[in-house]
């Protein structure tokens, strides 16, 4: 029988590396390692992860990650002891990951898209049959709200998901709407870590019975 897996999720660390970060089995970022997006801000944003216990490290860049975006050659590199996840998936001890860093265009920053058919032709690429799915940015209505009240999530990425339906899906991007949520099968997390200030998640998936929980701080 598959073990349990203990993941341990952020997002938007934007260099507050003070952050808790519990144990666990697969660390996941959601994106938002730096802040201005430079090379010497994604090496100080490697360095730490790489200090960091855990068996294995799944990334997906955010939108401040600009370097990725402008100069792959040279930022894509600096990764190269974590997973990124670019729209793209791996799978660790049986649970399959797929991940990808796009969201509505926010802003002038990386890795954004027009909402429609520009942005449902990436989250069409996302195959059937993953257990966890991260994105940097949020479907539209779930961990979404900004200050102000509006919903800042993609209506394509929430249709895909609800065909797809992962066991998770885990992202950040905004800082005023952390929280879990389910959704039929699904279970639903923004991560964020508000620029470190907040600590990890940790959720545990049990591939015997297809459930995903949160694990109490």
């Amino acid at each position: 029988m598959p073990p349990v897996l203990r993941l341990v999720l952020c997002a938007d660390t934007h260099l507050g590396h003070g952050l808790v970060v519990p144990p666990g089995d697969v660390l996941v970022h959601a994106g938002d390692l730096t802040c201005s997006g430079s090379l010497a801000e994604l090496a100080l944003a490697a360095d730490f992860l790489a200090s960091l216990p855990h068996r294995h490290k799944l990334v997906v860049a955010g939108n401040h990650e600009l370097c990725l975006e402008r100069e792959p050659e040279a930022a894509w590199p600096l990764l190269a002891r974590v997973t990124t996840l670019h729209d793209s998936g791996t799978t660790v001890a049986g649970v399959r990951f797929w991940g990808s860093p796009w969201q509505p265009i926010f802003f002038d920053w990386a890795f954004n898209l027009p909402r429609g058919a520009a942005l449902a032709a990436r989250w069409a690429r996302m195959p059937a049959g993953i257990d966890v799915l991260v994105t940097h940015g949020p479907p539209r209505g779930i961990g979404d709200r900004v200050g102000d009240g509006r919903h800042e999530g993609c209506d394509d990425l929430l249709a895909r998901v609800k065909v797809v339906a992962p066991l998770v899906h885990v992202f950040g991007h905004i800082h005023e709407d952390r929280g879990a949520w389910r959704m039929g099968d699904t279970l639903f997390v923004n991560a964020t870590t508000a620029e470190g200030r907040l600590p990890a998640t940790v959720v545990d998936v049990d591939p015997a019975t297809g459930r995903a929980e949160v694990v109490p701080p």
